[in-house]
């Protein structure tokens, strides 16, 4: 199993939230999934200067699967439309073998 730890700063909660059901199911399709998910409040250490207020966790099942599911065009076509308008930051806090 293949999981990232990201870090966003959501500027649109609504259109994210449009977003997340949009591609939820192209995520399946590929195997993948979120783990954890949390809004968050304060943020007390960072090593990046962008804000965020929101960390998850999303797996899959290898590097190949992700490669595939973020290149996939459905997810493309659902990123353009939806995340660019709600997400302003994203960053990669870690990503791992399970």
């Amino acid at each position: 199993m293949y999981e990232m730890l990201m870090a966003m700063n959501i500027t649109d909660d609504e259109m994210y939230s449009v977003y997340r059901r949009a591609m939820t199911p192209v995520l399946h399709a590929h195997g993948g999934s979120f783990g954890y998910d949390c809004k968050v409040s304060e943020v007390l250490i960072s090593e990046t200067p962008e804000p965020f207020n929101r960390v998850f966790t999303i797996r899959f099942p290898d590097t190949e699967t992700k490669d595939a599911f973020f290149s996939h065009p459905d997810y493309l076509q659902i990123k353009a439309e939806y995340f660019s308008r709600s997400v302003a930051d994203v960053t990669m806090i870690a990503d791992y073998q399970k």
